[in-house]
C-alpha cells in the first residue's frame, strides 16, 4: 500500500499544507489545484502515481489545509501564490519537475515554468486553461465585468460562485453519471470557502484572475520554443473552461497529446482510471519510470 504523508511547513511566514508520496530520487511530479478546493482533489490520483513519481500536492494559501490569512493580513495574487508555491518547491529540494495543473493551478504553474523554464519537465493540463479559447463567456463575463469595476452592481453575481449550490454544480455539471461523485466533495470545499473572511479572499482571486490572460502569448512561445512534452486531458462538458482550451495546446506544443472526455470540471471524480492512464501513459513515454530507473 502506497504511503501518503501528510505535511506542513513554512513558506515566508505562511503555513503550507501538502501531501507528498513516492520515492524523494524518482521523476518528481507537482500537483496544483483550483478553484474552491485542494489538493485533496488528488487524494485518490497520488497513490496511483506514487510507485513510479515522487509526487507532491500542495494547498495554496487561502485553499485546504493552509493558512487563510484575511485580504488585511496578505494580498491574495496569483503572483503571489505562486512565489509561495516556487518557495516551497526550493525549500523541498524540488530543481526539476513536470506540472499537472487544474482551474487556478494553471496560471500558477504558467508562472513557474516562465520563471525557471528548465526546471519543467513535461506539463498535464485537465481543464487548466492557458488560451483565451477556453473561456466560457457564460461564466466568464460577470468576472471580467466585476474585476473591471468591483462593487455593489457587480459583486453580487461573482459572489453566488461561493455557494453550496454553485460549488455543487461546478462538481456535477457535465457529467453522464452524477452518482459517480462523491457528495463530500462540494460540502468539503463548501466547509472551507465558507470560514470566515474567505469570501474576501476568493473575491479578490476573481478580481486579479484578469491579469493571468496577459501571460498567456508567453506561455505559447515558452512551448514552442521550449518543445515541453503537453498532455492535455479536458472534461468537454466543462462550462468554465470549453475543450476548446484542451485543442488550442496543440498549436503551439510540439505533438501535444490532447483527450477530451465525456466529462466535466473536475474529471477525477467521475474518470479517475481513464485519466490516470492517460497520466500514466504520457510521463511513462516522457519521463520514464522509477522502475526503469532502478533497472539501469
Amino acid at each position: 500500500m502506497t504511503s501518503v504523508h501528510h505535511r506542513t511547513t513554512t513558506v515566508r511566514g505562511q503555513e503550507i499544507f501538502y501531501r507528498e508520496a513516492g520515492p524523494a530520487e524518482a521523476p518528481a511530479i507537482v500537483l496544483l489545484h483550483g478553484y474552491p478546493t485542494s489538493s485533496f482533489m488528488f487524494r485518490e490520483l497520488i497513490p496511483l502515481l506514487a510507485g513510479d513519481y515522487h509526487v507532491l500536492a500542495p494547498d495554496h494559501l487561502g485553499f485546504g489545509r493552509s493558512a487563510a490569512p484575511g485580504v488585511e493580513e496578505f494580498t491574495y495574487t496569483f503572483d503571489a501564490l505562486a512565489e509561495l508555491t516556487s518557495e516551497l518547491l526550493g525549500q523541498l529540494g524540488l530543481n526539476r519537475y513536470a506540472l499537472y495543473v487544474q482551474d487556478y493551478g494553471a496560471p500558477i504553474g504558467w508562472r513557474l515554468a516562465l520563471a525557471h523554464p528548465e526546471r519543467i519537465t513535461a506539463i498535464v493540463t485537465q481543464n487548466g486553461n492557458g488560451y483565451e479559447d477556453g473561456f466560457v463567456d457564460s461564466f466568464w463575463n460577470d468576472v471580467w465585468a466585476y474585476a473591471a469595476n468591483p462593487g455593489p452592481e457587480t459583486e453580487p453575481a461573482v459572489r453566488a460562485a461561493l455557494s453550496l449550490d454553485a460549488i455543487r454544480w461546478q462538481y456535477l455539471h457535465g457529467v453522464p453519471d452524477p452518482s459517480l461523485v462523491s457528495p463530500d466533495t462540494w460540502e468539503h470545499d463548501f466547509a472551507l470557502v465558507s470560514r470566515a473572511g474567505n469570501d474576501e479572499v476568493q473575491l479578490a482571486l476573481l478580481r486579479d484572475y484578469r491579469n493571468n490572460r496577459p501571460l498567456y502569448p508567453l506561455l505559447h512561445e515558452f512551448l514552442r520554443s521550449g518543445e515541453v512534452p503537453v498532455l492535455a486531458v479536458w472534461g468537454c462538458n466543462d462550462e468554465i473552461f470549453g475543450p476548446a482550451g484542451a485543442q488550442a495546446f496543440a498549436r503551439d506544443a510540439r505533438d501535444a497529446e490532447v483527450h477530451l472526455i465525456d466529462g466535466g470540471h473536475f474529471l477525477l471524480e467521475s474518470h479517475l482510471d481513464v485519466v490516470a492512464g492517460y497520466l500514466r501513459g504520457f510521463l511513462g513515454r516522457v519521463l520514464g519510470t522509477n522502475q526503469e530507473r532502478i533497472a539501469r
